[in-house]
């Protein structure tokens, strides 16, 4: 018997997204049930209104990536404001524009890969400014706030 579940594991190279895609549910009424780099009012430009899904409970999930823990680093992750920073302990704080792309389709490009290349960095903590509270980050700040979770 194996070792591990797959016997091998194909590697794409880095994901040019980066994070997942979004995920909209037709049935019934247009609902979004995870975001992604697809941002909603472009969606809505094409089917009309959609609902956004709430708070998921425990139990089987409507998609994939919608568990509060879907990726979460071992390193504590902590959103923070701009000018905010922990001083306990050794961090990176990754600020928009600067450790970090100013462009939400290029910082979800490579989130997760400056994540886990910091986690192995053995770090206390990752410090993360927070994105804008826009439709084009929202995909962003869905896997920064489950990272920090």
């Amino acid at each position: 018997m194996p070792e591990s579940l797959a016997d091998f594991v194909l590697d794409g190279g880095p994901a040019r997204v980066g994070i997942e895609l979004t995920v909209l549910s037709l049935v019934d009424v247009p609902t979004l049930l995870r975001p992604g780099v697809i941002p909603l009012p472009e969606i809505e430009a094409v089917i009309g209104p959609v609902q956004v899904a709430g708070e998921v409970g425990e139990g089987p999930h409507a998609s994939p990536g919608m568990h509060a823990r879907n990726y979460r680093p071992a390193t504590a992750v902590w959103l923070m404001k701009r000018g905010k920073a922990l001083s306990e302990g050794r961090g990176v704080f990754l600020r928009i524009g600067e450790e970090m792309p100013a462009d939400p389709l290029t910082y979800a490009a490579v989130l997760y890969e400056t994540l886990h290349r910091l986690d192995r960095e053995r770090l206390d903590w990752i410090a993360v400014e927070r994105p804008p509270d826009t439709p084009e980050w929202a995909g962003v700040m869905d896997r920064l706030s489950r990272a920090a979770g």
